[in-house]
């Protein structure tokens, strides 16, 4: 009895991912990469956005909420290794006298801080989404609503990037100051194409 369950599951083991890999290859790695070139170019920065994700295009499968969680996966890697670098500065920086930049500095850092959080969170609602897929609970409007979710954290975590970066603009010039902008500049880039990828999904509805 043991090996005949044994030999029924193998089976439907061997069934499943016979399956699955034919979903896998039901479409070119060419078309992948292809979805998403075409979808990068709806972001303000599309150079970023193709080069960053499409290393991804096997696992995107032309999935356009799978493409938005993964570019949101992306930008908290960035934001939380600014972050990261950002707190080890507040305690290492030479800020030339400059009291002013030590309190920009550390500004920047609860706001990328805050940042990391809400992008976080909006990480969470894109794996609840995808793992509630298009079931009976999968409601179009619990769909919409968790997308807000996703919506608002995203911009809120662009703004507390933005406002990082604003934070400086009365600073003399110095190394810290070119340092952080510099860094922080390019993680907003990040988050503003994830951000994107995000609205377009909300607005395509659910698949």
């Amino acid at each position: 009895m043991t090996t005949q369950c044994s030999h029924s599951f193998l089976l439907l083991s061997i069934l499943f991912f016979a399956t699955t890999f034919s979903n896998l290859r039901s479409t070119t790695a060419d078309d992948d990469a292809e979805f998403i070139r075409s979808s990068c170019n709806a972001t303000l920065y599309p150079d970023i956005c193709y080069t960053s994700l499409s290393r991804y295009a096997n696992a995107v499968q032309q999935n356009p909420g799978q493409l938005a969680r993964i570019a949101i996966a992306v930008s908290f890697s960035k934001v939380h290794r600014t972050a990261s670098y950002l707190s080890n500065l507040t305690r290492e920086a030479d800020y030339s006298g400059s009291s002013r930049a030590a309190l920009a500095l550390h500004d920047c850092f609860s706001n990328l801080d805050d940042a990391v959080d809400e992008i976080r969170g909006s990480l969470k609602q894109m794996r609840q989404i995808g793992a509630a897929g298009t079931g009976a609970g999968a409601g179009a409007d619990s769909f919409l609503f968790q997308m807000s979710n996703v919506q608002t954290w995203m911009s809120a975590a662009l703004t507390d990037e933005e406002t990082c970066t604003d934070g400086f603009q009365d600073v003399e010039d110095c190394p810290v100051k070119a340092d952080v902008q510099n860094r922080v500049s390019k993680v907003k880039k990040f988050t503003s194409n994830a951000l994107a990828l995000v609205n377009g999904y909300a607005q395509k509805g659910m698949p």
